[in-house]
């Protein structure tokens, strides 16, 4: 939530990507924008490794356009920014978080596990509190592993998709979601 004197929470949705021109966003003010760079001038001007990334990057094509060419991101962004305010009213109220879009899912919603790690990492780099993860496998990586424990140890919650097989998650374990690490929040839905 929003508090005097205080900056918004920033959320990376690791997904994706983002419609950057969606009202919803656009309307509320929510999307992350990066204040130590200059849009569009093919500089590194923060010197993080990206150049351009205004509003978050795009791994799964190597640029700085985190554009939503699948849905996915767009409809699990427009979750989170609902948890803290309601979307749906006239006129927008603005937001009380940043979304900050990482796409590491092409448009057919693949993507590679190294792609994962570096967003998951630019998210940390960056300031995000929280990460947002609506995906997995079941196949275990001790890099991804790292790349969570290393958000844990800046303090970022990891929140991970228990998976959408109705399985028991003990028994069938799905990756991100079952790491055991501290800050990982395994996110399941009943209906």
């Amino acid at each position: 939530s929003l508090t005097p004197g205080l900056a918004p929470v920033i959320v990376a949705i690791v997904d994706t990507g983002l419609d950057l021109t969606h009202p919803v966003f656009t309307g509320s003010n929510a999307i992350w924008v990066n204040g130590g760079e200059i849009a569009r001038n093919g500089i590194d001007d923060d010197k993080n490794g990206y150049v351009d990334d205004i509003n978050g990057y795009n791994f799964a094509y190597g640029s700085a356009s985190p554009t939503d060419d699948e849905g996915h991101g767009t409809h699990c962004a427009g979750i989170v920014l609902g948890t803290s305010q309601d979307i749906t009213l006239t006129p927008l109220q603005p937001a009380k978080i940043k979304i900050m879009p990482l796409k590491f899912l092409d448009s057919y919603g693949s993507g590679s596990t190294s792609n994962a790690i570096s967003a998951i990492n630019y998210a940390v780099l960056m300031g995000a509190k929280v990460i947002s993860n609506s995906w997995g496998g079941g196949s275990p990586s001790d890099s991804l592993l790292a790349a969570i424990a290393y958000a844990y140890d800046h303090k970022v919650l990891f929140v991970a998709a228990a998976g959408n097989n109705g399985t028991n998650n003990d028994s069938t374990p799905t990756y991100p979601a079952n790491y055991n690490v501290p800050n990982v929040i395994s996110v399941a839905a009943t209906t």
